[in-house]
């Protein structure tokens, strides 16, 4: 039986590549409907309440929250293996939840089963110098040319109004 260490550091290379692949897109525009891949929201506030917000609106929008890797800390254990390569956006914190609302899966896999790939939705938290932001990769952009689009629109709006809804200011 494998370690629950020995999972998570199994999903580091996927989740690593999402984190620094998002990270680096996250200069793209952030306005809604832009045309972005990426939703991208920033609050000056520690990551530990942000996190905390998002987590318990998801639960009470309906979303099932299924895996909350902390990817800083798995990082933490390669800082020595890739020396000056280690961080050099000196981030505070990464973190990542992992989650997904049943309903949209089964009209998701209903209309494009191939879809399934970005199911379960994940989104990213990273936080430096006092600003939290959040990351998501918009499921209406992965689906642009699919019969799901409008239900995977839907689902973006849904998860960004989830979001915009949580006061943080």
């Amino acid at each position: 039986m494998r370690t629950l260490f020995t999972r998570m550091v199994a999903f580091l290379p996927v989740l690593g590549l999402l984190v620094f692949y998002t990270a680096a897109s996250a200069q793209e525009s952030v306005i809604e409907g832009d045309g972005s891949r990426i939703y991208v929201k920033k609050v000056e506030k520690p990551l530990p309440e942000v996190y905390s917000k998002v987590f318990t609106a998801l639960e009470n929008g309906g979303y099932f929250v299924q895996f909350e890797p902390n990817i800083a800390k798995n990082l933490e254990h390669f800082a020595q293996r890739w020396g000056d390569d280690y961080n050099r956006n000196k981030l505070e914190a990464i973190r990542s939840l992992v989650f997904s609302n049943a309903w949209y899966v089964n009209q998701i896999s209903n209309l494009d089963p191939e879809l399934l790939a970005m199911v379960p939705l994940r989104m990213t938290f990273i936080h430096k110098e006092e600003m939290t932001t959040m990351l998501f990769v918009r499921p209406s952009r992965v689906a642009a040319d699919s019969p799901a689009k409008k239900i995977a629109t839907e689902l973006e709006n849904d998860i960004i109004n989830t979001i915009e809804r949580i006061v943080f200011y």
